[in-house]
């Protein structure tokens, strides 16, 4: 069975094959900021540190919340994001996550992204 490592909370947990990350983390208390749970506020906006290879693919909702920019720098949204395979480490930044939470969709062009 893969692991999820949430660097941040310093926590390790065992979880079954094609588990959603922030799923996880409510159950197990991993600690990721959430709110809505549906890919919508970004509050689960998370740094893949290792392991990508073991995501599923970036869903539109991840896409359209952070754009390519946060994408190409290994962020993904832990309630859009599934891990098979093998075991995975994530981080977060308040600094990211409130960034994330503020923008908006259809303005992503618009808008500088932070260096993290």
């Amino acid at each position: 069975m893969p692991k999820i490592n949430y660097v941040t909370s310093g926590k390790t947990f065992e979880v079954p094959e094609n588990s959603n990350i922030l799923r996880m983390s409510l159950r197990y208390d991993g600690d990721l900021p959430n709110r809505c749970g549906g890919g919508l506020c970004g509050s689960c906006v998370c740094k893949v540190e290792k392991g990508a290879e073991f995501l599923d693919n970036v869903k539109k909702q991840e896409r359209r919340k952070l754009g390519d920019e946060l994408l190409s720098q290994g962020y993904r949204l832990g309630c859009q994001t599934f891990v098979n395979g093998g075991d995975v480490s994530l981080s977060w930044s308040e600094e990211i996550t409130n960034f994330v939470k503020k923008r908006k969709p259809d303005k992503l062009e618009k808008e500088a992204t932070p260096q993290a």
